[in-house]
């Protein structure tokens, strides 16, 4: 067998797709979604495996900027639409596109690349970590309230979810919704998620073309709910936040049965994020408001009266993989004063490897080489997976993952790290 990896040709597209939904399961997606994915790939970030005329395998990447903590947006490289065919599966092809890759993440200057995984077993090889988490709900709406957040006058509320503000307190029964068709609605639904994009590591910067992701809408994905509708939440005209979802009806032996199926919801503030999820738990011939992607500290776990009368999944979601370890953590800030050697382990990617000095607080960092004893080991794979403060040194340490050297570096680098809101990614690549 001879291969050859090449970079994606434009007029190439439709064929690499197609090979990409075959190595999915041969589920071809619809007009709608196929057309906004020609336009949002970057063929020249696009790689394609070939075997004389045939693609067997694929591999993208979006130029994505992504909110890291402290609130900086960070060029990142989100890996997408990598597949290998049946025919040609355990022959190193995959490493082959993923080395490739990689490199070319360097030499762009992107400290990051991101993913999601089909199959997370595979990733951690190449030095991705799970960094993420998110949480599906459904809300039993006959059996659970939803609390109404308590402002007194006077005062000011928070700009968003825990983020300090500077807007007059209002009430949740001053809160206007206002239904409008997602494409009515999107122009205000973009400025309310940009606001809150800072405030969240993981979330990512719509980049141009993107804000037309999250209103796809082809009838063959409904799988039987309605169209989906959008609701503005406005305060003294203001949008303030929005949802979008879609109603699954139903019907039982007592009577309506029906889902309202929530593709996002975001508020600036709480009482307008409870304002929209009563309205959500209020929708006539419903019982049940489901939800699939939510931070993992979501306010609404701390609205509904009852959470046993809720059903809470919880899942991995985006992976992280430091491409060039010193300006990656340089990027970011810190929870606490932290000043530790790491040594890295990363032997798909050598220029990381060795020891990296640390010290950075909550106005900033660097990191670069050292040569001073290492006082914390770990993988790349290990660093991608604390780098955004969604998961603990502490608890990777336990696991033998992070070996300390150091007495006492553990704990330091460890609530160093840390993030006072879970990272967390909104949509999907």
């Amino acid at each position: 067998m001879t291969t050859e990896l090449r970079t994606l040709r434009p007029e190439q597209w439709d064929h690499w797709y197609g090979r990409l939904e075959r190595a999915f399961g041969a589920v071809v997606e619809s007009p709608e979604e196929r057309g906004l994915y020609e336009e949002l790939t970057e063929t020249e970030r696009s790689l394609a495996l070939w075997d004389g005329d045939e693609c067997v395998g694929t591999a993208g990447a979006f130029s994505f900027r992504m909110t890291v903590p402290g609130g900086a947006l960070v060029p990142t490289a989100g890996v997408t639409m990598v597949s290998v065919q049946s025919t040609h599966r355990r022959r190193g092809l995959l490493r082959q596109m993923m080395r490739r890759q990689l490199t070319d993440v360097r030499e762009r200057n992107e400290p990051l690349a991101v993913l999601t995984a089909s199959e997370p077993a595979i990733y951690g090889r190449f030095g991705y970590g799970a960094a993420t988490e998110a949480i599906s709900v459904t809300v039993d709406t006959t059996r659970v309230t939803l609390a109404t957040p308590e402002i007194k006058e006077p005062g000011t509320l928070p700009d968003g979810h825990g983020a300090d503000g500077g807007r007059p307190a209002h009430h949740v029964d001053e809160v206007r919704m206002r239904l409008v068709t997602p494409e009515e609605g999107l122009e205000a639904c973009e400025r309310v998620y940009a606001r809150l994009v800072p405030r969240r590591p993981g979330m990512l910067a719509r980049q141009p073309g993107w804000e037309r992701e999250p209103i796809l809408d082809p009838e063959s994905e409904r799988h039987g709910a309605g169209v989906l509708l959008c609701v503005l939440a406005e305060v003294d005209g203001e949008p303030r936040g929005y949802a979008r979802y879609a109603i699954k009806s139903d019907w039982g032996p007592g009577g309506a049965d029906g889902t309202v199926l929530v593709r996002d919801v975001e508020a600036l503030d709480p009482v307008v994020y409870a304002a929209l999820w009563r309205y959500l738990a209020g929708i006539d011939l419903t019982t049940k408001v489901f939800v699939r992607n939510l931070p993992a500290d979501d306010p609404v776990l701390h609205l509904v009266s009852d959470i046993r009368r809720c059903q809470v999944g919880v899942r991995e979601s985006m992976f992280v993989r430091t491409v060039d370890v010193g300006a990656a953590l340089a990027a970011r800030t810190y929870a606490t004063p932290v000043d530790v050697v790491l040594d890295v382990t990363d032997p798909f990617c050598p220029w990381n490897e060795g020891r990296w000095r640390l010290s950075g607080d909550g106005k900033g960092a660097v990191c670069e080489r050292t040569s001073d004893p290492a006082e914390l080991t770990l993988s790349a794979r290990d660093l991608g997976s604390v780098y955004l403060g969604g998961y603990a040194l502490t608890a990777l340490a336990a696991a033998g993952r992070v070996r300390e050297v150091r007495q006492g570096a553990l704990r330091e680098a460890s609530v160093a790290f840390g993030s006072d809101v879970k990272p967390w990614l909104p949509h999907g690549f």
